[in-house]
């Protein structure tokens, strides 16, 4: 699983015309799903990303986590995270989960973090063609691959 976690002043999710999600202070997090996850990916990572340190204190020292400071929350399916761009110019998507794999795993990961942050969490819709907008606060952007937790 590799995550994109943005902390926002303000983000959105635009769908054939319609808002489906939208936030003020929070977090924006791009989540990609490959084959090989599980379980123990998305209980670690839903755990990481709720305890993230990445909101200033009163002393402008990003020591506050999106529970500190009761922020919200849009998680959107990226499966362009897992693109391998290795040979020739055309990205191959081959480690991104089927849809029959990746939808159930994002349900149970949005559910996950939902319970670590103790409030209700925005979603996009799994493969539409979504218009995300943000504006960045920082910027602070961190990439999380829970291949990689050592």
């Amino acid at each position: 699983m590799k995550a994109v976690i943005q902390r926002v002043s303000e983000a959105s999710v635009t769908i054939e015309g319609e808002v489906k999600a939208k936030i003020a202070r929070g977090l924006l997090v791009l989540l990609g799903i490959e084959a090989a996850d599980e379980k123990s990916d998305i209980e670690w990572l839903s755990k990481k990303i709720a305890q993230l340190r990445i909101f200033n204190d009163e002393k402008g020292m990003m020591n506050r986590s999106i529970q500190d400071i009761d922020g919200q929350v849009i998680v959107v399916s990226q499966f362009t995270l897992h693109a391998s761009t290795k040979k020739g110019n055309r990205p191959s998507y081959i480690k991104a989960a089927k849809p029959d794999i990746a939808i159930p795993l994002y349900e149970q990961f949005v559910a996950h973090l939902q319970t670590h942050i103790k409030q209700a969490i925005q979603t996009g819709t799994f493969g539409a063609d979504m218009k995300v907008a943000l504006l960045n606060d920082g910027p602070v952007t961190i990439i999380i691959d829970t291949k990689n937790r050592s």
